[in-house]
């Protein structure tokens, strides 16, 4: 099957040339890569593009290009241009992610599009695809009605957004999602795929290394954004650091000159940047624990960390706040903490460690759940199924959407 694959993606050189720092996902750059890969390893043709968006209003326009630093030879990644101006830049993604897709579909047709939730181009694209029959899986990572915090947003650019969510939800051919919440916000009748995370060979590989090889370490690894905590997480290391363990955080974001501030003259934290993925699986594989401070959600279920997946795989025992109900057994290698305030989060870390909590891992049950093999054949499944049965709704998801398709589209 011939694949587009619409997403957020931010490969080497578009960070290099837009401003995107605030709004970089080191995650989903993984997670993107994994599902193109193991799809392009069941014999399917995949092309990812990305809006590459800027969020910084700086009056500046981003020309559109191809990466020329592949993540695989075989998958090629196509940016949109940017326009980086309050209220004109979604428009413009929009419009220019519609067209880009009109372009490579014309050159060779195909034969399902998997959008990566729901920003403006992702719509567009869903859009076309309905009023052109081409069978469309979304990837849900977070709930699109709702904050971390579980707040419904509102207002009438709000109002207008979740009507747009909703009929493109409604006409979606197959869901893939990182919890059973999410999933059941699509139709009953389309295939589903509960898919929490993905691992890696090379994470299957490093975790071969014996338990006592690992070291007294707490690792956060994720965007130094206000929802994941890190604040909170350093506040809580000052406030009780524990004897004879570190505290090691990679990642970049808006906040992390205030959080080096923050660490300032505590000798047992260290601050790793942006590494290479070679660099963080082998600190993954190197903890003994790996920490997820994360908003609390009112809605559990709503959105779900691809690390925590990422962090039991590895071998480590995992603390985090609750996002959603996990099986027992996956749950058998975390440890959860009521909320993210520092004082909780340095008493879960003390108890975790005075009783050796940190020794329950669950690294060989998750691998099997969520390793390559196992996701490859779930993702060729869930698609050869989609293609199959959406053939007799196309006419129906085409009129459905027929109001709502607009300039994107012609």
């Amino acid at each position: 099957m011939r694949i587009a694959y619409v997403t957020p993606y931010q490969g080497p050189t578009v960070v290099d040339r837009r401003q995107i720092v605030a709004n970089r996902s080191m995650s989903n750059k993984t997670k993107i890569e994994l599902v193109a890969k193991l799809l392009r390893s069941r014999g399917h043709s995949v092309e990812v593009f990305s809006h590459g968006e800027v969020i910084e209003n700086r009056l500046r326009f981003y020309p559109a290009f191809e990466e020329p630093e592949l993540f695989d030879r075989d998958i090629p990644v196509h940016y949109i241009s940017s326009l980086a101006v309050r209220r004109l830049n979604g428009l413009w993604a929009s419009v220019q992610m519609a067209q880009l897709l009109k372009r490579r579909d014309r050159i060779a047709p195909f034969d399902a599009i998997i959008i990566f939730n729901l920003k403006r181009p992702q719509i567009a694209c869903a859009r076309y695809a309905a009023r052109h029959g081409i069978p469309v899986i979304f990837e849900y990572e977070d709930d699109t009605f709702r904050s971390v915090e579980g707040e419904l947003s509102d207002g009438l650019v709000a109002r207008y957004h979740r009507r747009a969510y909703r009929e493109v939800m409604a006409s979606v051919s197959a869901c893939i999602a990182v919890s059973p919440f999410l999933l059941s916000q699509v139709r009953l009748d389309v295939p589903k795929l509960l898919l929490r995370g993905v691992v890696g060979d090379d994470i299957v590989a490093a975790s071969r290394r014996p338990h006592s090889a690992r070291k007294n370490i707490v690792l956060f690894s994720g965007t130094h954004i206000k929802e994941n905590g890190v604040a909170e997480l350093i506040a809580a290391w000052r406030m009780n650091p524990v004897s004879k363990w570190e505290l090691h955080i990679t990642g970049y974001g808006d906040m992390s000159e205030e959080l080096r501030r923050m660490a300032h003259g505590s000798p047992s934290i260290f601050f790793h940047g942006l590494v290479s993925r070679d660099d963080l699986v082998s600190l993954m594989c190197s903890a003994m624990i790996c920490i997820n401070p994360h908003v609390v959600s009112q809605t559990p279920g709503n959105v779900f960390a691809f690390k925590i997946i990422e962090y039991l795989a590895a071998g480590a025992h995992v603390l985090t706040t609750r996002m959603g109900t996990l099986e027992p057994e996956i749950e058998a290698g975390i440890t959860y903490m009521a909320d993210n305030s520092p004082a909780t989060i340095a008493a879960t870390l003390q108890e975790t460690i005075d009783r050796k909590e940190y020794e329950r891992t669950v690294d060989q049950l998750v691998q099997n759940r969520y390793g390559p093999g196992v996701v490859a054949d779930g993702l060729d499944d869930l698609v050869a199924k989609t293609v199959r049965s959406a053939g007799g709704r196309r006419g129906d998801a085409s009129q459905r959407f027929g109001r709502m398709v607009g300039a994107s589209e012609k």
